[in-house]
């Protein structure tokens, strides 16, 4: 599909990847894009407002604002799911599952919610993409952030649904797979991660090229290919 002169929509597009597919459709030539993020006045691109980049209110889970966006947004033809959350505070075998619920909320359901409430939209412009900020967790367990896990996993279903559902209309269905991307939310650790931009120019790639998915590095592709093998204790195997 053509990314010059598109309409597009980004979720969570205030910072870390959200921020960066922002910055990529811009500079691939996308007419506009909208910002959604929960609070507009909080916009770190501020010097690209009025430009190519318009503030949209959107908290994914509340579901009189992703009608709003629909309505206020009715010219994309791209929509990036990116908002997340990473369920901190759930741990694995004690506590409370009040980040899992969270992590469920934002990752899932709002991802679900926002695409149901554009697919109608891609549908009358033409088909477009509707892409999905995925995870190398969306395969392997994370005993670390079992609910970003699950939800991950739970998103990659969902994903595949939309996919099947979304092709007789002409929309492509893009999920992005990453292991640690170098942003607020991966703070908490120091393992090898790549950049946004990395993940956000693969992307346009994919888009550009009409794939349905973006594996973006080689933990994750290892990730992928070991699917099909037996399950295995030991973390990465």
């Amino acid at each position: 599909m053509h990314i010059k002169g598109s309409v597009a929509l980004v979720t969570g597009a205030n910072r870390g990847i959200g921020r960066a597919f922002a910055r990529a459709l811009i500079t691939h030539g996308a007419s506009r894009v909208y910002a959604g993020v929960r609070d507009p006045e909080s916009l770190v691109d501020q010097s690209l407002v009025d430009d190519c980049l318009v503030p949209l209110r959107l908290d994914v889970t509340k579901p009189e604002e992703i009608a709003a966006a629909a309505a206020a947004a009715a010219d994309v033809s791209i929509v990036i799911n990116n908002a997340g959350t990473g369920g901190a505070g759930t741990h694995l075998l004690d506590g409370p599952f009040d980040g899992a619920r969270q992590a469920m909320e934002v990752n899932y359901f709002g991802t679900w919610a926002v695409s149901r409430a554009f697919a109608p939209v891609l549908a009358a412009n033409g088909g477009g993409a509707l892409v999905n900020m995925l995870s190398l967790a969306s395969w392997v367990g994370q005993p670390l952030i079992p609910g970003y896990a699950a939800s991950k996993a739970a998103e990659w279903s969902l994903t595949d649904a939309l996919r099947q559902a979304l092709h007789p209309q002409g929309t492509l269905v893009v999920g992005v797979h990453a292991s640690f991307v170098d942003t607020e939310l991966s703070a908490w650790t120091d393992a090898p991660k790549i950049s946004s931009a990395t993940v956000a120019e693969l992307t346009m790639d994919a888009l550009l090229h009409d794939r349905p998915e973006v594996l973006a590095d080689e933990e994750t592709r290892r990730a992928k290919s070991a699917l099909s093998g037996p399950p295995s204790a030991t973390p990465g195997t």
